[in-house]
């Protein structure tokens, strides 16, 4: 995909207004990736469709407003995609790589962006501080969903979502994953599926946060992936 067809897509959704800030946010992740490991896709085309495209979907399928964590962010999809093409949400980016974590810093001050923190941790030691925080959590690309459910659900204040971004396989994740969401205190809402520009499915796993999770969980990573829920 072209930059100029990302920018046709984007006012198809009512966001190109923030292409410059996108275009910037490419050229810093290409020059970084020249000197280390920020994603697996390399190419800038494949970047704009697969990681840009891909973080902005959710935005045109679910209201999404206030305060949101973005577990496992890495190069900061899809939290610091949102906090750009949704200026007024308040973000927080969890990445327990300390190398991306000033590779977002960077993007962030580069992009003078505000209100939008960057948190050194893994998820599961953010929450002993942060639990029912904030309005929405999401994650993208970082576990199976039994295991994400523990992870992200915590931090989810009670009335909020959690927004699990999958792939083709999202229906099959979702059925194995029911009784870890509900043992953490979430039901699932809706499905909601898109294509990308080339055809691969993508799907949104919305989930309502109806009670507390209980003060156990989060386990340890290492408990957590030996012995899902």
């Amino acid at each position: 995909m072209k930059f100029e067809e990302f920018e046709q897509w984007l006012d198809q959704n009512q966001m190109k207004q923030h292409a410059d800030a996108l275009r910037q946010y490419l050229e810093l992740l290409c020059e970084w990736s020249e000197k280390m490991n920020l994603t697996a896709i390399k190419d800038p085309e494949e970047i704009l469709e697969k990681h840009f495209i891909d973080s902005i979907l959710p935005l045109t399928q679910t209201e999404i407003s206030g305060s949101a964590a973005d577990v496992g962010t890495g190069a900061g999809f899809p939290g610091l995609v949102w906090k750009i093409v949704k200026p007024e949400l308040q973000v927080t980016l969890i990445e327990p790589t300390e190398k991306r974590c000033r590779f977002l810093r960077e993007v962030i001050q580069n992009l003078k962006l505000k209100d939008i923190d960057v948190v050194n941790m893994r998820a599961e030691d953010y929450a002993k501080d942060h639990r029912e925080t904030f309005d929405i959590v999401t994650a993208r690309a970082v576990a199976n969903l039994n295991v994400l459910c523990e992870l992200c659900i915590p931090l989810i204040r009670i009335g909020g979502k959690f927004i699990a971004m999958k792939g083709a396989q999202a229906l099959e994740e979702k059925n194995a994953a029911q009784k870890a969401a509900e043992t953490l205190g979430a039901r699932f809402a809706e499905a909601r599926s898109a294509s990308l520009p080339k055809g691969d499915t993508r799907t949104s796993l919305i989930y309502i946060k109806d009670k507390a999770t209980p003060a156990k969980y989060p386990r340890n990573y290492g408990q957590i992936k030996k012995k899902p829920l």
